[in-house]
């Protein structure tokens, strides 16, 4: 019985909304102008472009349309008074409002439009310019400047200079590198309401100001780092390159040997005098030659006989001073030494402390018991005169 009851009530819910749909389609139907839109699945009159309105009754009119109306879409009909493609312009203006000055007289033409008879000495649409300096005189602005004398009323004109222009005719060009706006030494060249700036090299930008990056095309190779400098670079090489850019292997500490020249390329009065000791010569000039990494030094007997003399080998240290990492080991070692003296004082010193209390607490106990030995021994003598006196 529910299930039957909730069918009827669906169907009833039905009919409902068709007739609703229904009723609308129909009044819009009746109402809205199909020749100029539609109606929709939701009962609106949807208007077709150039028409407007709740039904699609009105015409849409030309954009800027002032003073008219339209039959058609994008039309502009003038009211009665008005012409003009916008209807703007009033056909009675000489009447309603007299747009001619200083006494002209205004006469309609047509389409709205009008012309004024000016007086001797004005000139202009509405006769507002009178024949002032400017006219009278000629322009004698230079450079592009505006000669000015209230339209003509005034008693001298002046002239409204361009950007970059001064004087009473504009004719004084100013320099706009008086300021120098140009940095880095670089040369301004003026021009009109405008500079430039002819930079220095290794400078670059509006003004010169921006320092070129000498190091954008890495010029440092084998892994060098580079730094950028003024219209310049430097290269922090790596051990073992050398070189502007680091392109050279750096040489390896060489050695040389060193040969006693024989006694015909020489002087005859330098020779070799042999001591006693056959381990022993005096001092002879010598040749060095390089050979590779040993230094050697050899000295010939003048006979030819080859007596190796002495053998040298010369070691190249690097420059006298501590390294980075050495100085740091140092300042390490040094800090660490200081804390342990510093440890080892305030032990010292606590152990000291220490000593001095043993050594006076045993004083301290002493005198306590002499103290109370004292008081003990009061009080006896105190106890035992009475005695005394009662046995007398």
């Amino acid at each position: 019985m529910l299930r039957s009851f909730c069918l009827q009530l669906t169907s009833l819910l039905w009919i409902l909304v068709s007739y609703h749909c229904f009723t609308q389609g129909d009044e819009c139907s009746d109402h809205c102008n199909l020749a100029h839109g539609s109606c929709d699945k939701d009962g609106k009159c949807r208007c077709d472009p150039g028409w407007e309105g709740k039904y699609c009754e009105q015409c849409v009119r030309m954009l800027g349309c002032i003073h008219g109306t339209c039959h058609q879409p994008w039309q502009c009909i003038c009211q009665n008074g008005w012409a003009g493609k916008f209807c703007d312009k009033d056909v009675h203006i000489c009447e309603h409002q007299n747009p001619c000055q200083n006494g002209a007289q205004c006469v309609y033409d047509r389409d709205g439009e009008y012309s004024c008879l000016c007086l001797d000495g004005f000139h202009g649409k509405d006769c507002e310019l009178k024949k002032g300096p400017c006219e009278k005189e000629g322009s004698s602005c230079r450079n592009g400047g505006q000669c000015q004398d209230n339209n003509g009323f005034a008693t001298n004109y002046t002239c409204k200079c361009l950007a970059g222009f001064i004087g009473v005719h504009c004719e004084i060009d100013v320099d706009d590198c008086l300021m120098r706006p140009c940095a880095n030494g670089a040369t301004c060249l003026d021009g009109v309401n405008r500079f430039s700036c002819q930079c220095q090299a290794g400078f670059e930008g509006r003004f010169c100001t921006i320092n070129v990056d000498d190091c954008a095309d890495q010029p440092c190779r084998n892994g060098a780092k580079c730094y950028d400098r003024i219209n310049d670079f430097d290269c922090l090489c790596p051990e073992g390159f050398t070189g502007k850019t680091c392109e050279l292997t750096a040489l390896e500490p060489t050695s040389t040997t060193a040969f006693q020249p024989e006694q015909n390329e020489y002087n005859s009065d330098m020779k070799s005098t042999i001591s006693s000791d056959p381990w022993t010569t005096q001092s002879e000039p010598i040749r060095v030659v390089v050979t590779g990494k040993r230094i050697t030094n050899y000295s010939e007997k003048p006979n030819g006989g080859g007596l190796l003399i002495s053998v040298k080998e010369v070691v190249t240290q690097q420059e006298s001073g501590l390294s980075q990492s050495q100085l740091i080991l140092v300042l390490v070692f040094g800090l660490f030494t200081a804390v342990l003296v510093l440890v080892t004082v305030l032990l010292l010193l606590k152990s000291c402390q220490r000593g001095r209390q043993r050594c006076q607490s045993p004083s301290q106990s002493a005198r306590r018991l002499q103290d109370q030995e004292c008081q003990v021994g009061m009080l006896n003598t105190i106890l035992v005169e009475p005695r005394r006196t009662t046995e007398l």
